[in-house]
């Protein structure tokens, strides 16, 4: 909706990573690094650790997007909440491995002759692992020995294991050693400062055509800041809000007023809560009642009488900006709720 009203190309703050978006902040610049890093030293694993929100997967579509044209064969683990068991079946599903039936021992060997195969053509194999903190123990040992297939001391399959903080609590508990070694570089993915977070949202909006409509006042950038913590999830929560209630409220210039009417709407719904039921809009017609109490009268009125005809119409204008007001805010939630319903049918 709000695309027409600023003539926007796409939707600037859509929730599902898109590598076109991909804003090279301090904090991924760094962590590109430290994958890049990893890809030279062709060696044991590159750990990679953040908050929700933080931007880890949209560094994995980032990194496979540059991996495109190169001698790497990617391969990226969908699905973390496996058994030990059925990991080696996985991880052959996802270089495009068949022998889902397959014994542990066929699986390895599968595996070898597929990583040796690629360095004989001059490629290497990487595994990018996103939501590593679902791994159980187990099954990152079943990966770590996967890293023991080599040649010349270089390892034939190269990982990046990417997730939420828990999993440092799960490779530094009693039994991790092993696989603790084989880690050869960690980073911890910190969120963005204020500047930063101004510059990503810029960014974002400019690459669907934006030219400062709706112009965003400095008041309203620290606003985001504030409630965001500069989490990218966040941002793009709050933004892609605070756009449709722009557009419904016509208004071409958003300042910090105008987030924090939006940041009381999405603490009063509770972020990231479940879905709500459509809110039904008043079928009242609040005008009528307006002209209904304060009707022309016949004959002029005393002062005193003026006065007090006066003071009702104020708190009758008043009530009416309330209801106007409340009734604007049931129809963002409900073209909300709208969008939501859309977007799963369009998965679905």
């Amino acid at each position: 909706m709000y695309r027409k009203f600023y003539r926007l190309t796409d939707k600037p703050f859509q929730l599902s990573p898109d590598s076109r978006f991909y804003f090279n902040s301090k904090p991924h610049n760094r962590a590109m690094a430290y994958l890049r890093y990893g890809l030279e030293k062709r060696e044991g694993f590159i750990v990679i650790t953040g908050g929700i929100g933080t931007g880890k997967t949209m560094l994995v579509r980032h990194l496979l997007s540059e991996l495109e044209s190169t001698d790497v064969v990617p391969a990226q683990l969908v699905t973390t909440q496996v058994e030990p068991e059925d990991m080696l079946r996985i991880v052959c599903s996802s270089f495009g491995l068949g022998q889902e039936n397959a014994p542990k021992s066929t699986l390895l060997d599968k595996l070898e002759r597929f990583f040796r195969q690629r360095e004989a053509e001059g490629k290497r194999a990487l595994l990018v692992v996103d939501e590593a903190q679902n791994l159980p123990p187990r099954s990152i040992e079943e990966l770590r020995m996967l890293s023991n297939f080599q040649i010349d001391g270089k390892s034939l399959l190269q990982s990046f294991l990417l997730g939420q903080m828990e999993f440092d609590k799960t490779i530094q508990a009693p039994g991790m050693e092993q696989f603790r070694q084989r880690i050869i570089a960690a980073l911890h993915l910190k969120e963005m400062d204020a500047e930063e977070t101004r510059n990503y949202i810029e960014f974002r909006l400019k690459m669907v055509g934006w030219e400062d409509d709706p112009q965003i006042t400095a008041g309203a950038f620290e606003q985001i800041y504030g409630f965001t913590k500069g989490v990218p999830r966040r941002i793009n929560t709050l933004c892609d809000r605070l756009l449709l209630f722009g557009s419904l409220e016509e208004r071409h210039l958003l300042d910090e007023n105008a987030v924090k009417t939006v940041i009381e709407e999405i603490e009063d719904e509770g972020l990231g809560g479940s879905a709500q039921t459509v809110p039904e809009l008043s079928t009242v017609a609040p005008t009528s009642q307006v002209f209904e109490k304060t009707g022309m009268p016949d004959v002029l009125p005393a002062d005193g009488d003026l006065m007090q005809r006066l003071g009702v119409l104020e708190q009758e204008i008043h009530q009416l900006k309330k209801t106007l007001q409340h009734e604007r805010k049931l129809l963002r939630k409900a073209i909300l709720i709208q969008m939501d319903m859309d977007i799963e049918d369009s998965l679905d």
